[in-house]
């Protein structure tokens, strides 16, 4: 097979526009999202994740669409939609499940249909290909056929890029792993790993983000006990990163699409077949009372009623990604607390933060706050200006440990994770 084909990508957010864009370079795209502002910004030239610029959007030939009947052309599906968790913290496959139904109205025979999204192992064939059945009329393995090809998208990240880093990918059959390899080979110089089958590569990219989350609690429970004994993790943590093997994760926040929801996929599916998952449940449960703690840590140190500034809203650094956040958490307690909040953030969207959290965003702000507290570590943050901003003796509430060697720090309190 080669670029005689015609390949769509079905949702185009942090993971689906990179990759369209990326193959678009070798085979004719379709890019579709169910989206009409989506779809119409992108036409426009404009990315509102920032993962790539107005002059990439402007040379590619992706034919974008928020017409479901668009994709009726398509040889290849590569379905690329959000997987979050429900309130209950239980898999949430609505969209995916929309997604599948919509390739299976317009599936052909002989069309691949690649999912990409975060699942548990066995939701390809078991939800996914039952859905394309259903849909279409078709039989799975004999008229159409499945795989799977786990994103590693990391937003804000330049140098891990969809057309640099490794893909698995695994087919229904061998010969569609390698159709798969070969398009995927295309945008990334043939870096590809074929897994043995669907599940085993549903199950490499569950667990990839469940260990990133174990070993970040890890750093999380051990700054709470160094906290008690007025030693500073950061400083540990430099100390300890002279050794070769020593694995170099930090404390703070998780929140996010994908390491703050993964594990409770790999956790289900463990519940399922009668196993508790005791590590990587303890990993959530430890990341998400960070926020509480942070929240509660920074209040004992302010007296009542205090002017606090926040800065940073997004889930992580230099991203305008606000998709699960902690610190929207940490401003509603320190609200609730009887604290007058603040938040600043330049990258993040203004309604979306009102939308997300109620939250509404400050360009300025004023003088003679109580506390600033470093909540994302924004690249544009690490020379902050305290000065004119935080009254002397106010506290400098530093998550991320950017300001430890702020200059005139001693005229003001500090606290860190």
């Amino acid at each position: 097979m080669g670029p005689e084909l015609t390949l769509s990508v079905i949702g185009l957010g942090y993971v689906g526009l990179p990759l369209a864009l990326a193959l678009a370079k070798t085979y004719p795209v379709i890019g579709y999202d169910q989206n009409t502002n989506r779809i119409a910004e992108l036409r426009r030239g404009h990315d509102r994740t920032d993962e790539t610029s107005s002059e990439t959007l402007a040379v590619s030939e992706i034919h974008f669409t928020d017409e479901a009947s668009g994709l009726s052309n398509a040889d290849i599906f590569i379905v690329a939609v959000p997987t979050p968790v429900d309130a209950a913290n239980q898999p949430e496959l609505s969209a995916l499940k929309s997604a599948t139904e919509c390739v299976g109205r317009v599936l052909r025979k002989g069309a691949i249909v690649a999912f990409e999204s975060t699942v548990y192992p066995g939701v390809t064939e078991d939800i996914c290909g039952p859905i394309l059945e259903r849909m279409s009329g078709l039989k799975c393995g004999a008229d159409f056929y499945i795989g799977y090809s786990p994103e590693r998208i990391n937003p804000g990240d330049s140098v891990h890029t969809v057309d640099r880093i490794v893909k698995v990918v695994a087919g229904q059959t061998q010969e569609v792993a390698k159709t798969l390899a070969q398009i995927y080979g295309c945008m990334n110089g043939d870096q590809i790993f074929i897994a043995k089958d669907i599940k085993t590569a549903e199950a490499a990219k569950v667990i990839e983000n469940a260990q990133r989350d174990i070993n970040i609690a890890f750093m999380n429970e051990i700054a709470q006990i160094f906290h008690r004994l007025d030693i500073s993790i950061y400083d540990v943590l430099e100390a300890a990163n002279t050794k070769w093997n020593f694995l170099p994760f930090t404390p703070g926040l998780v929140g996010g699409h994908c390491i703050g929801v993964d594990p409770y996929y790999l956790a289900h599916v463990a519940e399922a077949v009668g196993f508790e998952p005791k590590v990587i449940l303890s990993g959530r449960s430890t990341n998400d009372a960070m926020a509480p703690y942070v929240a509660e840590a920074i209040s004992a140190e302010l007296e009542a009623g205090s002017k606090i500034l926040i800065l940073g809203l997004t889930f992580k650094e230099d991203v305008p990604d606000l998709r699960n956040s902690k610190v929207g958490e940490i401003v509603r307690l320190l609200t609730e607390y009887g604290h007058t909040v603040q938040v600043h953030d330049p990258l993040a969207d203004p309604a979306e933060a009102q939308q997300l959290y109620g939250i509404e965003l400050v360009e300025g702000f004023g003088a003679d706050f109580d506390c600033v507290s470093g909540c994302v570590a924004h690249q544009q943050f690490d020379d902050f200006r305290f000065e004119g901003v935080l009254r002397d003796g106010g506290l400098i509430a530093d998550l991320k440990g950017i300001w430890r060697r702020t200059k005139n720090r001693d005229q003001y309190r500090y606290w860190s994770l």
